[in-house]
């Protein structure tokens, strides 16, 4: 499974010359690749290699869209969270939230209150509307989901015919799929991170 995966991004990047794209146009190759692949929504503990570690290719949450098409292009976010939250622990949610006192290289990249924190810290923290026009394919967005359950994804262009407010690729359940969704729940961030 692992080896159709390279494959394909393989054929993924190298259909099209990387340096003629912009960042927010590789990341969103990257993101709409997603969909294509069959992913069971499974967010449990999941003791994994570091860096570069991941859960099972069948497997993942909202997170892992975002870990996974960010890796795609070379950038590890499992490292760089780790890195960051070892040397500033306090500035993540991790002790209020789930009452931890360090940092877990298993899970912490997979958390949507980490990464929130972590484009915070180290990306462009954009403003949030109710306007289409103010946000871009490629940018980061999260929500509050009923339950008050956070939830993040990527900002993909709209098919065409289908406007101008950008869709979202995430995975709410169902998969990495991708929907015009962005103000369907209360927006909690909104952000652009292209190290």
């Amino acid at each position: 499974m692992k080896c159709f995966y390279l494959i394909g991004l393989l054929f993924l990047l190298l259909s099209q010359p990387i340096w003629a794209n912009s960042f927010a146009d590789n990341l969103v190759e990257a993101a709409l690749y997603r969909t294509t692949q069959e992913v069971r929504y499974d967010g449990r503990y999941i003791s994994i290699p570091y860096p570069n570690g991941d859960v099972p290719a069948n497997i993942g949450v909202c997170t892992d869209v975002l870990v996974r098409s960010y890796r795609a292009l070379g950038i590890d976010l499992q490292q760089l969270v780790h890195q960051d939250m070892a040397a500033n622990f306090s500035a993540y949610p991790s002790k209020r939230i789930w009452g931890l006192t360090r940092t877990d290289r298993n899970i912490d990249h997979r958390r949507v209150p980490n990464l929130q924190t972590f484009f915070s810290r180290h990306g462009q923290v954009l403003p949030i509307s109710q306007n289409g026009a103010d946000y871009q394919a490629g940018d980061i967005v999260s929500w509050m989901l009923p339950g008050n359950l956070p939830h993040i994804g990527i900002l993909v262009p709209a098919p065409d015919s289908e406007g101008d407010t950008p869709w979202v690729v995430h995975n709410i359940g169902y998969g990495p799929r991708r929907e015009s969704m962005l103000f369907d729940y209360p927006i909690t961030g909104h952000y652009r991170f292209q190290p």
